[in-house]
């Protein structure tokens, strides 16, 4: 018996090791998932809150939905080789869609990834926790807040207000108004319209402007880096520009 169990205990460790490996070589994605699952929501306002905990996120802005419902598509994929198994779950409550990941355990793998398709003239405010967000085709208020992950919004003309903890922000869009703060990664916003007021700040990476042609307020500043602007300059300019980062170079120029 005393042989025995320093064996059992080789052993076991052996396949917490070999599952640890396995794990880390092949991790879960969910883009593998081929059979995803959907589900419509209701809602009551014209404001819709999408609070999730961890997940990459897509948000589109559609015009085919006659009945204006928020329809979601979610992809997972997720093992738990010692522990209770892997749960993702949504829920609308005061048009606030919950979106949900359990994956806890000794050796736990998920990924999740919801797109979410709301109609034209809704406000969406998104607060991810941990995960990526893309944006497109916006009209209405959009504000985009996430603890980790990068931001991209394309094809949209709305107020944008985008913030992550760390990641990086692009936006290429021709909103008049565009506010976006990142504590980790670069800042680049392309401009197809000529804006009353941008806004950007990083506190670790590179801030780039690409405006169209025209005289604008401008206020740079960095810590540690260059500052480059090549824009028409005019203090009594009702378009204000504001780029300033902790490291890195500043760039506001115009559009080729």
């Amino acid at each position: 018996m005393a042989r025995t169990v320093p064996v059992r205990t080789a052993a076991v460790t052996g396949v917490v090791a070999l599952l640890v490996v396995g794990a880390t070589a092949c991790g879960s994605s969910a883009g593998d998932d081929k059979t995803p699952d959907h589900r419509s929501f209701d809602l009551k306002g014209r404001t819709l809150t999408v609070d999730s905990d961890d997940s990459a996120l897509e948000i589109i802005a559609a015009d085919d939905n006659p009945e204006g419902r928020i329809e979601v598509t979610r992809w997972f994929q997720g093992t738990v080789a010692i522990g209770s198994d892997p749960k993702v779950t949504w829920s609308m409550e005061d048009d606030r869609l919950k979106l949900r990941l359990k994956c806890s355990g000794m050796v736990a793998d998920c990924d999740a990834e919801h797109r979410i398709e709301v109609p034209r003239g809704i406000t969406v405010k998104i607060e991810d926790g941990d995960g990526s967000v893309r944006a497109r085709g916006f009209e209405d208020p959009l504000s985009i807040r996430t603890g980790d992950g990068s931001v991209r919004v394309t094809d949209s003309s709305a107020p944008l207000d985008l913030q992550t903890g760390d990641g990086s922000i692009r936006a290429d869009v021709t909103s008049q108004q565009v506010r976006a703060r990142t504590g980790d990664g670069s800042v680049h916003l392309e401009l197809g319209a000529v804006p009353d007021l941008v806004e950007s700040r990083t506190g670790d990476g590179s801030v780039t402007m690409v405006l169209p042609r025209a005289t604008y307020k401008v206020s740079t500043k960095t810590g540690d880096g260059s500052v480059d602007v090549s824009v028409p300059r005019d203090e009594s300019s009702s378009h204000m520009v504001s780029a300033e980062t902790g490291d890195g170079k500043v760039t506001v120029r115009s559009a080729n």
